[in-house]
């Protein structure tokens, strides 16, 4: 069979393939660049999510997109290099909660200018795309809740 009569492949039009090589192909553009500032994806997501304060290792495990020993390994890293600390929670003793080190908070605020940056340039080439935010924000919200309801 030949390309111009060729049954579309089921991948582009499943939303969830859409919605994985979407964030693949804007995401690589950025990270490229946190590479050559000499800092993982793993530890920007850490930066980022504790840029609103700190979280519990779970709590940062899922919004980091990783397991929870993967996440333990690389807060590990970080505390070793000085980036983050960990805690225990001053109500629940059982929690502990990673903040911010100074040297956390400084790489922090070069790397938010930066992802602002790219997330304009992203923006610029693609306007219908800021409107997506609101929609996917709804979708994780919405599995989000189904999903811890299990």
């Amino acid at each position: 069979m030949d390309s111009q009569n060729a049954a579309p492949r089921f991948v582009d039009d499943y939303l969830l393939s859409l919605l994985a090589r979407a964030s693949f192909v804007v995401s690589s553009e950025f990270h490229d660049r946190l590479r050559a500032r000499g800092v993982s994806v793993p530890v920007w997501r850490v930066l980022a999510t504790l840029s609103g304060g700190p979280e519990t290792v779970t709590a940062l495990a899922e919004a980091c997109l990783l397991q929870q020993p993967t996440m333990t390994k690389v807060l590990d890293r970080m505390e070793r290099d000085g980036v983050v600390k960990r805690q225990q929670d001053a109500r629940d003793r059982r929690l502990v909660r990673v903040h911010l080190a100074p040297k956390g908070e400084s790489m922090l605020g070069d790397l938010l200018v930066a992802a602002r940056a790219h997330e304009a340039e992203v923006l610029s080439r693609h306007p219908d795309a800021a409107a997506i935010k609101d929609l996917l924000r709804a979708l994780i919200a919405r599995q989000g809740s189904k999903r811890r309801g299990r």
